[in-house]
């Protein structure tokens, strides 16, 4: 009893011992055991993100043209509003009396033409013709009497007369001559009427147009996005009163990392997601890339045209947007923690050859989230090494996945 109770002690120390040295040999026979990764085949999708602000097609601000008191204010920030709809009157009283007074002046300038036209024409008409009789009558008159002068029967005083008649008679045509000319529609009574209504209209265009002034109008529709004017308010000229966003394609700016620039392309899709409505994306897509990245910011200018923009979208909203940029059905893929120097010129994995870890340069391509896309240097099923194993390159190792 004693020596078998000697011996068990020391059987299970040499079977220890055994044990302890058989783990070694093994692993240096077969390689050290390391979890990896294998290459596989799956959807890939590669986007860009970012966050930006919708911008409008035009931004107007809408001033005051006169010097008045506020008698109303028609909308509030926010409205939307149609081309033409009234925002804002001032008080008009005055221009309203100056209005009325041109318009009597056309009238009384129209009424003087046809007053012209209807009465002094036709009466200098007749009086041209009555003068032309008179001097008729008159060259008669003097002939007779000089024809009597001259053969004694009449003295010269008589033929004076006559000849003083004759010339008053010639003077009185060419008076009412005159006087028809200038009634005619060549003639300059009758230009200096046009003139006058001429004149008369002009003004009274400018009376409607200071009275049109004192309405505020949307110039076209839009969205009210600053009020800048309360009812009572007296206003100057060019005081502003209002900003307008006006209706058009909604767009949205943004300046994306120039690392990316590379990658964008006019015509990619794009979601968007505003910070005000996390659940409710909408779609969008790449309208405009700028010619030239901002050497001080390192970005590139971009903008999206958004085709049906939810009613939700308002000017100067922040937003974020992501752009799909690439998209495989079925890519070779890796997780992109196993790739190292993967935003190098020369990424690499460290795979196995033979049974030792081995350095492999790969291609990469699309790059998701978390993930990225070898186009180059791996089979798919094959084993990739993690960073965080501790190995390196020549080791004899062996896979466990």
């Amino acid at each position: 009893m004693i020596k078998n109770w000697l011996s068990y002690p020391r059987g299970a120390l040499i079977l220890l011992i055994l044990i302890a040295l058989a783990i070694p040999i093994r692993a240096l026979l077969l390689g050290k055991a390391v979890e990896t990764l294998a290459a596989k085949r799956q959807a890939l999708l590669e986007t860009v993100i970012s966050s930006g602000r919708v911008i409008t097609p035009a931004r107007v601000e809408l001033g005051a043209e006169l010097v008045g008191r506020v008698v109303e204010v028609a909308v509030e920030e926010g409205d939307r509003v149609r081309a033409g709809q009234v925002l804002a009157r001032l008080r008009d009283d005055e221009l309203r009396a100056a209005n009325e007074q041109a318009r009597r002046g056309v009238e009384e300038a129209q009424a003087r033409i046809a007053q012209l036209r209807e009465v002094a024409r036709p009466v200098a008409e007749q009086s041209l013709l009555r003068e032309q009789a008179n001097q008729v009558l008159a060259e008669a008159e003097f002939a007779r009497v000089k024809t009597l002068a001259d053969a004694g029967f009449y003295n010269p005083s008589r033929l004076d007369e006559a000849r003083r008649a004759l010339d008053g008679a010639r003077a009185a045509r060419e008076s009412a001559m005159a006087q028809a000319r200038g009634n005619r529609p060549e003639g300059v009574e009758n230009r200096l009427a046009e003139a006058r209504l001429a004149q008369a209209r002009a003004a009274l265009q400018v009376a409607v147009a200071k009275q049109a002034n004192t309405v505020i109008r949307a110039p076209s529709a839009g969205v009210v996005v600053k009020k800048r004017v309360e009812r009572g308010d007296v206003v100057t000229q060019g005081k502003l009163l209002f900003d307008l966003a006006t209706d058009g394609e909604t767009r949205i700016d943004l300046q994306i990392d120039e690392k990316h620039l590379g990658r964008l392309r006019v015509g990619q899709a794009a979601s968007v997601l505003a910070d005000a409505y996390p659940g409710q994306p909408f779609a969008a897509e790449i309208d405009y890339i700028a010619p030239a990245v901002d050497a001080e910011k390192g970005s590139v200018e971009v903008k999206l045209r958004v085709a049906a923009p939810p009613a939700f979208v308002k000017p100067d909203m922040t937003v974020s947007v992501e752009i799909k940029v690439g998209e495989r059905p079925s890519a070779l893929s890796l997780p992109a923690a196993a790739v190292r120097d993967s935003t190098s010129a020369h990424p690499w994995v460290m795979a196995i050859d033979a049974g030792r870890a081995a350095r492999r340069p790969v291609t990469l391509g699309l790059r998701g989230t978390g993930v990225v896309e070898v186009v180059a240097g791996l089979k798919e099923g094959e084993a990739v090494i993690p960073p965080a194993a501790p190995v390196a390159v020549g080791d004899k190792v062996r896979s466990v996945k």
